[in-house]
């Protein structure tokens, strides 16, 4: 994905910290109870009345359970950071996962969401109890009141409350939707042992925590569960074990459990575009880059995803500074299960990225420049041989060319990342010679932007592929990201199609791997798309034609932190997952004639 400098950036936002902020608690003061019996007086802090209530949606389902065992007899093993053990209940590795910035200068926190297990929806009040073991350390268990969405550099903070459990504290974190920071924050002094019992009840706008039995406070809810949802999540500092996840209905509260929704469309359209590709004179892949946590929580971008594309790209789940989060900890359960669901519905599967100069963990960034080449090395070994026949093609490295023309004839227009100042221009060499060992049979590419245009970019790359082809280095083929974000960018059909007969007689394939465009004007939109889908249905070497996303709503040009959020218009459906001009303008091109 190209690094888009003039748009926002979210590095302003901090790594929020667990720090005592007392804001929206009153003090009644001190209840003294007397034990008569040793005579000692203990003190406890306790809190005043509650908030007023938000208004909780009604569900109208009979016979709704009083009372649900979340774990028992469900499936949570596609989760990431859990394993599910003999007796049922879950083994919670912590992940710390990370969005880096574009500068790399600030991360901001990226916790598992158990999207693809079961979840709750609530009405009225109810209460959660969470039985933990091994919580000597920090402990994270977060309630969810809807899915995050990860904008490809950055992550929505939707409503949500975290509770982090030590040794003598229970920090609460509230997000309300409307910012990054949390609403409100605060630290109770607790005590426990090496187990405890932690309930969270929610009523008339309030939320009631006890541990082990004992009040700990009263907080407001902040709606976090205005609409309906809980889900979950869990972290912390180190292994832990979660026994008993349980919620009931209290009053007239109602609860229903939701199962992981299934992962197979019904068939797919004759009029769709994947269905009109498969009527074409030769296979073309038409795809797209999904994001997991929409094809799990959102029906209707579901149904485009499975329905409309025959290939699919993984936007997020591949990149290191998700799958390989810890030096020591591979977690592919989220890349599984996104990999899996393509592959039920008979879709090719396109891997982004193995090496790139951003998305990398701040452990990776931190090592050693000796250790580099170890790292990246083990790395693919290890990723590629994971999905070694389900993968077809891979992003071996993405986005290997400088941002700007350099002018230092020692250094040929590559960015000056950790990989490249570890081991020089070498790096690509080691990477796709690792990434062939590990599947030979899978293709492997190059991805860049600003490849559709004549220039320096242009020039650099076929530089750089002749430098490539001479070492002998295994390289198929090239990404042409075909991105349009402004009245200004424009991709001439013509010379992109003398660009890809270019390729094809150094023997490369081509793909255009990420194409959006700006859409202000939505017939130039139209004719920008169709543009390029009839320069790759003419050229034999183009291999396929894939969108940077489905729908506005989940566009990675979104504005980076915007609360309300400021979507882009760049993809074929909008923010309501309406086909807009430019998918009906496939939709002709595809078409038999």
């Amino acid at each position: 994905m190209i690094s888009r400098k003039s748009r926002k950036s979210w590095f302003s936002t901090p790594t929020y910290q667990l720090v005592p902020k007392r804001q929206g608690f009153r003090f009644k003061g001190l209840i003294l109870a007397t034990a008569a019996l040793v005579g000692m007086i203990s003190v406890w802090d306790i809190f005043t009345q509650p908030p007023q209530p938000s208004t909780m949606p009604t569900l109208n389902t009979p016979a709704l359970p009083k009372s649900i065992d979340l774990l028992a007899n469900q499936d949570w093993s596609h989760v990431a950071g859990v394993q599910v053990k003999s007796d049922g209940s879950l083994g919670i590795t912590p992940l710390r996962r990370a969005i880096v910035s574009l500068d790399g200068n600030s991360y901001q926190p990226n916790p598992p969401v158990a999207i693809n297990a079961p979840h709750l929806e609530v009405s009225g009040e109810f209460r959660i109890t969470a039985a933990l073991a091994d919580t000597g350390e920090n402990v994270k268990i977060q309630f969810y009141g809807a899915v995050p969405v990860i904008y490809d550099e950055w992550r929505t903070q939707p409503p949500s409350i975290q509770l982090s459990i030590s040794e003598n504290q229970l920090a609460v974190m509230i997000w309300d939707g409307s910012d990054s920071s949390p609403s409100e924050e605060h630290t109770f002094k607790v005590s426990m042992n090496r187990s405890a019992k932690l309930e969270m009840e929610n009523s008339t706008g309030s939320l009631t925590l006890k541990l082990d039995g004992r009040l700990v406070g009263f907080l407001s809810d902040h709606e976090v569960f205005s609409g309906g949802q809980v889900w979950f999540g869990f972290d912390g500092s180190r292994e832990w074990t979660l026994h008993q996840l349980r919620a009931e209905a209290q009053g007239d509260g109602k609860l229903r459990l939701v199962s992981p929704p299934s992962m197979e469309a019904s068939q797919v359209e004759t009029g769709s575009l994947r269905g009109l590709a498969a009527k074409q004179p030769r296979s073309l892949a038409i795809g797209t880059a999904l994001s997991f946590n929409a094809l799990f929580a959102d029906e209707s971008y579901r149904t485009l995803a499975l329905g409309q594309f025959s290939m699919l790209t993984t936007e997020n789940e591949l990149k290191p500074q998700f799958i390989h989060p810890q030096p020591d900890i591979y977690s592919f359960a989220e890349a599984d299960s996104l990999i899996g669901t393509g592959l039920a519905n008979g879709m090719k599967v396109h891997g982004h990225t193995l090496v790139f100069g951003e998305a990398n963990p701040k452990w990776m960034r931190d090592s050693p420049p000796t250790q580099l080449r170890q790292i990246m090395v083990d790395h693919i070994k290890t990723v590629v041989g994971h999905y070694k026949g389900k993968i077809s093609s891979w992003d071996v490295v993405n986005e290997p060319l400088a941002d700007n023309k350099s002018g230092d004839t020692t250094s040929p227009d590559l960015r000056q990342h950790i990989w490249y100042r570890a081991m020089g221009e070498q790096y690509i060499d080691i990477a796709f010679k690792t990434a062939r060992e590990a599947d030979p049979n899978a293709k492997l590419y190059i991805n860049d932007w600003g490849l559709e245009a004549d220039g320096d970019r242009w020039d650099s790359l076929l530089a750089l592929v002749a430098r490539l082809k001479q070492r002998g280095v295994p390289i198929d083929g090239i990404g042409f990201q075909a991105h349009v974000y402004k009245d200004g960018d424009h991709i001439d059909p013509a010379t992109l199609r003398r660009h890809i007969k270019t390729l094809a007689n150094l023997g490369l394939a081509s793909r255009i791997s990420e194409i959006d465009v700006h859409g202000e004007n939505q017939q130039v939109q139209a004719s920008q798309y169709s543009g390029v889908l009839q320069v790759c249905l003419a050229e034999p070497t183009c291999t396929a034609f894939s969108t940077w996303g489905i729908a506005d709503k989940y566009g990675s040009t979104t504005e980076i932190g915007s609360y309300p959020l400021e979507l882009g218009d760049d993809l074929l459906w909008d923010s309501t997952l309406q086909p807009k001009p430019a998918y009906r303008a496939l939709q002709n091109i595809l078409r038999p004639k």
